[in-house]
Order: structure tokens, then sequence, then C-alpha cells
């Protein structure tokens, strides 16, 4: 009895490590395609971005950043999907060996079922059942038989049940296979599409390249000015966060010379909820994407020179207005000559700063919540060209935006 215990239970233990198997590689093909569409909305705006400006000049320098950044998409891209195909075909090899093996156990489970029936022919009629259970020695045996029957009956119901299941299981495991198989082709007609835009941003990467090449000093001397440029403005803000702190000190009755904020009660909790949304913060613009990432890189048309970016540079559309990431306080209002103004929102002792601005909708002192209307970034009416420059600091050391912003 125990035995049969045992063979009713294998088809249910095979069907749920199947069905856990399944889901485990699903959930993985929807985490890869995701990624997969994530790269093409990128691809997207930064095509929609390059047409919006197509009849403006922009520098050198500016196209290839652009390049630069397009190239890494279009590799990333291929990337995740040869991932995807790689994933499928994996499947589709699990997929056909399973078909193989459900053939083999249903070809066993049908000559098992068709031996039982043709057993159950020759004893079926009422008279033989009854003649089995009344040749029993005594009561104990009789009741046996009795169970033994029952239980024979079952068992083909079992076997017959079982058989129906592998059946069902084998045709979905096909569906799944030929739809597999269909993704595959068209990711790899993908592919190929990504792989002549990547051919073709290469050339044109390569090509103004050896035009920079030709004058390389010139282009030098614009990065090294841009830096200074960046190097100036970044220092004004450090000074604003730093004056700011001493007063925060001074309204306490703490030492001015300390080099963090004194936190009321309330600010406290602006900042522990600041903290808690690291990485899911909304971007400070509806739609962009990072030209210049944070920290220390080579610059994009020589490499032995080193620029810093205590931020992130997003290109995004004409007339894109600017948002506050999160909720605060404007600590500042700032300009510099020759230079767009920027604002400085506080969160507790979290700054945000959104440079590149053409109009500034909010004060110094205005509260403002997550997804405020604060400004309108600056285009270029040269090269077309809308940037924000956008940092985090806890007090005055820079953080890395991408840390704290939603997929960014």
């Amino acid at each position: 009895m125990t035995k049969h215990k045992h063979i009713f239970k294998l088809p249910l233990f095979t069907f749920l490590l199947f069905t856990a198997l399944l889901f485990s590689q699903n959930n993985k093909q929807q985490q890869l395609e995701n990624r997969r569409q994530e790269l093409r909305r990128e691809i997207q705006k930064i095509n929609e971005l390059q047409a919006e400006n197509k009849s403006k000049e922009k520098s050198q320098l500016s196209l290839i950043e652009d390049f630069n950044y397009k190239i890494s998409v279009l590799n990333n891209l291929i990337k995740v999907t040869n991932q995807q195909a790689n994933h499928l075909t994996r499947e589709i090899n699990s997929n056909q060996k399973k078909i193989s093996s459900l053939r083999e156990e249903l070809k066993q489970l049908k000559a098992d079922y068709a031996a039982m029936i043709v057993k159950s022919y020759k004893s079926k009629n009422t008279q033989s059942r009854v003649m089995f259970l009344l040749s029993s020695n005594d009561f104990k045996q009789a009741y046996k038989r009795l169970q033994y029957i029952k239980q024979y009956t079952n068992h083909q119901k079992q076997q017959g049940e079982s058989i129906k299941n592998k059946t069902l299981e084998l045709q979905e495991i096909n569906t799944s296979l030929l739809k597999q198989k269909d993704d595959k082709k068209k990711l790899i007609a993908d592919n190929r599409i990504t792989q002549k835009s990547l051919e073709s941003a290469r050339e044109q990467h390569q090509d103004l390249m050896k035009s920079i090449k030709s004058n390389i000093n010139k282009y030098t001397a614009q990065i090294r000015s841009k830096q200074r440029e960046a190097n100036k403005i970044d220092r004004e803000i450090e000074k604003i966060i730093k004056a700011a702190i001493v007063r925060s000190n001074k309204k306490a009755g703490k030492s001015a010379t300390s080099t963090s904020f004194a936190l009321t009660a309330e600010e406290k909790i602006l900042a522990s909820n600041f903290i808690a949304n690291k990485g899911k913060l909304p971007w400070p613009v509806e739609k962009g994407y990072v030209k210049v990432r944070y920290g220390k890189q080579p610059s994009p048309i020589n490499k032995s020179l080193i620029i810093t970016s205590n931020g992130v540079r997003i290109a995004t559309e004409k007339g894109a207005k600017v948002r506050a990431v999160f909720n605060g306080e404007v600590l500042e209002i700032a300009k510099a000559k020759n230079v767009r103004p920027w604002v400085l929102i506080r969160h507790g002792n979290y700054i945000t700063t959104y440079k590149n601005l053409a109009k500034v909708y909010v004060k110094k002192g205005d509260k403002v919540s997550t997804k405020q209307i604060i400004g309108e970034v600056y285009t270029n009416n040269y090269n077309g060209e809308t940037i924000l420059s956008f940092l985090v600091s806890k007090e005055s050391i820079t953080q890395n935006p991408s840390s704290w912003i939603y997929k960014m």
C-alpha cells in the first residue's frame, strides 16, 4: 500500500518541480526583456533629441559625447539581447530534453495501463470478484482482498489521470517550445538591426575623431577651459553649503567650526526619508539621458586627459521643466558671471543642485515637494543642446546621483 502511495505522489512532485523551474526561467527571461526594452527606449530618446537638434551646428566635442553614449547603449543592447537569445537556447534545449523524457514516460504509462486493462478485463465480471472474496479463509483475509480490489480500481484511475496529465504537460511544453523558437528568431533579427546601427555610429565616431586628432591641442584646451568653469561653480556650491552649515550651527548654539548641519527634529525626519528613498528618487527632468556620469573619467577625445564630474549632465528636450527630486527647502538661487543660474534644495543634511537653468520658478526659503516644477532647463541657441547638470551632496561632500535616482 505504501508503494502505491509513492507511485501516486510522483507525478504531482514532477509537475510542481517543472512549474517551479518554468517560473524561474520565465522570471529571468522577463528581467532580460525588461532591460532590453529600457535600452531600446534609451536609444529612442537619443535619436529623438538628435533629430530635434539636427539643424543646429553642434561642437565636435559634444558630438563625440553623443556618439560615445549611443555606442555604449547600443553595445549594452546587443549584449542583453545576446543574453536573452542564449537563455532561450538553454530553455529550448531543456524543453527538448523534457519532451523526449515525457514521451518515454507516456509510452511506458500507456503500456502499463494497457496491461492493467487486459488483466482487469479477464477478471472483470462480478461473479469472479465475489468468488475471490468468498474463497477467503477468514474475515480478515476477505477484508484485505476487498481493500485490494478497491486499491487496484483506484490505481487504474490514477494511471488514467497520470496519462492525461502527462499528455497535457507534453502539449504545453511543445507550445512553449514553438514560442521560444519564434522569440529567438525575432531577437536575432533585432540584433542584426542594432548591429547595423552600431556600425553606423562607430563609422561616424571614427570620422569625427580623425578631424579632431588633426587639431587635438585646440580641443584639449576647450576641455580644460570647461573643466575650470565647472570647478569654479562647484567651489561656489561648496561655499554656499558650508555657509548654510555655519548658520544652522549658530542658530542651534553649537560650534561654528562643525562640518555638519545642526538638524532640527523635523529636518532629521526629512533626511531619514531622503535616505530611505535612495535609488527610488524621480529624475529631475521627465525625459532625458545621462550624457556625462559622476566621478573621474578620461576625456572622450583625449584619454590621457582626466575630467572630474561632481554630478551628472543630462541631455533633455527643449523647454524641459526641472523637478525637485524630493521634499525640501530652497537653500539658494545662485548666479555667476556668464553662467546660467542654479538652484540648491536642502533635504535635512542632504543637498540637491540643479544647474544651467533658463527660468527659475522658486525663491530662497520656499518649501518644495517631490516632482514640483522649480524651473526650466536652458537651451543653447547655437547648438540646440538642452543640458541639465544635477548634483547630490551630503553636507558638502558630493555623492553619485546614479545611486539615488531611479534607474539612472
